[in-house]
């Protein structure tokens, strides 16, 4: 049986209620824990996403997030 990855870095994060249901939902698809989700998804995130649309999508991300600010 192959070991599970040592996660070695903690780190403080801020996330929409809608992101981390998101990651709630995908960690329990998958049986992963969440920080183990979140590895997988960052290490493999060219393999994952389009990068078009992603960048489309940041863009849209930043306007919402300024318009939250103000």
């Amino acid at each position: 049986m192959t070991r599970r990855p040592r996660l070695t870095r903690r780190f403080a994060t801020a996330m929409t209620e809608e992101g981390y249901r998101a990651l709630r939902r995908f960690s329990a698809d998958t049986r992963l824990e969440e920080g183990e989700a979140l590895s997988f998804l960052f290490e493999n995130l060219a393999a994952v996403v389009d990068g078009d649309e992603l960048a489309a999508r940041l863009m849209e991300f930043h306007k919402d997030l300024e318009a939250r600010k103000t």
